[in-house]
């Protein structure tokens, strides 16, 4: 590869100025003096695409190289126009608001394009853009993404089964306005470390109180979707000294009926997941526009983005191990006795909003009868013509329903 001052005197002798050229240029050399940093140790490449051509950036180990051109086996490609993708260089645009405004498309590793900033530092960072750091939570190494302003409510969001903390980017912009965001990634998922053990809500909830901890967050609400939301209520459950109020969308809950299979799986170990389990894109594709009442609401670049994220992590045999140790545990989950989770959910202390989507085929709406029963001081309701995902398909009414309920009203 060319030295990234050879590549750009070549540039300026061919052609008048390009101002992308500038601002990648300029990252870059911002990179470079800073080679303590986290990133300077990492080796990646990232293709920026346009319609009037593409510019690869190279980075290995501190020292970095921009080419013209789209070269192979990316790490990410982003995908834009000239003038949006100059702005979210320079970051005078934040670049999860040009993704949620589809602006802007994400290829590849989606964890390292949320990175950009600190991949390659602009001058001014806009001040909703989305840090990205790393923990130590109970001994595993987290990922998890910061957004808002620090003294504000502390709103933790947790994802579900097989997904990462991009799974929450509209809710994370949404609340950032006048909250202090921290979207994780769980043990076992995204770019957090994949311990091999039994991923059950109990070690999650110690978990999540080991990453407040190390985040210095004595207090928060928490937001989960799904597995997410199994989480957020087994910390409540045990430690509701360190929560405020849970909100539950399409949460995942012991299933009383259907558990005829369940002798089968506790005799089908996880572990058999480390032999090579390939799993296709269209595949993945199809299963998430499944999760959507009416997926024409979900962009196809978002579709393609969340798809190269689960197959990324699932293509590794820690990813594909937690995986099935994360949905073995779901279903196993017993539903009744004195240590049964319904049994449980009566002690239910902290305030709880429930929220189903009526056209939900994974987590049905005729759980929120059951949730009345157990827990009669928790609000609930079901949201018409809603899949599993409504912080993607209904994000503005599930935002709205979460601040009047972190509200208080």
């Amino acid at each position: 590869m060319r030295p990234l001052a050879a590549i750009l005197d070549a540039v300026r002798g061919q052609r008048p100025r390009d101002p992308l050229v500038d601002a990648l240029e300029a990252g870059l050399r911002a990179r470079v003096a800073r080679p303590t940093d986290r990133a300077a140790v990492r080796r990646f490449r990232i293709v920026f695409e346009t319609p009037s051509g593409a510019w690869t950036v190279d980075v290995r180990d501190g020292d970095a190289e921009l080419a013209r051109g789209r070269r192979a086996r990316a790490t990410v490609t982003v995908d834009s126009d000239p003038a949006t993708l100059l702005d979210v260089v320079t970051g005078r645009l934040a670049a999860v608001q040009a993704f949620l405004e589809h602006r802007l498309s994400m290829r590849g590793n989606i964890a390292l394009a949320l990175e950009l900033d600190d991949l390659l530092p602009p001058a001014e960072r806009h001040p909703r853009a989305p840090r990205v750091h790393r923990v130590d939570a109970g001994g595993v190494d987290t990922f998890y993404l910061e957004a808002g302003r620090r003294g504000a409510p502390v709103v933790v969001l947790i994802h579900g089964l097989g997904a990462t903390s991009a799974s929450f980017l509209p809710t994370l912009w949404d609340l950032s306005v006048d909250h202090h965001v921290l979207a994780v990634d769980l043990p076992g998922f995204g770019e957090t470390d994949k311990p091999v053990r039994p991923l059950h809500p109990a070690f999650f909830a110690r978990w999540l109180v080991s990453f407040l901890d190390a985040v210095s967050v004595e207090r928060a609400h928490l937001v989960g979707n799904s597995m997410g939301g199994r989480v957020a209520i087994e910390a409540a459950l045990r430690f509701p000294a360190r929560v405020d109020r849970i909100g539950l969308l399409a949460p995942s809950l012991a299933w009383r009926r259907f558990r005829v299979g369940a002798r089968l799986v506790r005799l089908l170990r996880p572990e058999i997941a480390a032999m090579p389990l390939p799993m296709l894109h269209r595949l993945a594709v199809g299963v998430l526009r499944s999760l959507f009442a009416d997926p024409r609401r979900i962009s196809q670049a978002a579709l393609d983005a969340a798809a190269d994220e689960f197959v990324r992590v699932f293509a590794t045999p820690r990813g594909r191990i937690a995986f099935f140790h994360a949905a073995r545990e779901i279903y196993l989950e017993h539903p009744h006795g004195d240590d049964g989770f319904w049994t449980r959910l009566r002690s239910l202390s902290r305030p709880a909003l429930f929220i189903f989507g009526d056209k939900d085929w994974l987590v049905p709406r005729a759980f929120l009868r059951h949730v009345r029963e157990a827990a009669p001081g928790a609000e609930g309701e079901t949201f018409h013509d809603c899949g599993h995902v409504p912080q993607f398909e209904l994000p503005e009414q599930t935002h709205a329903r979460l601040r009047r309920f972190f509200a208080g009203t």
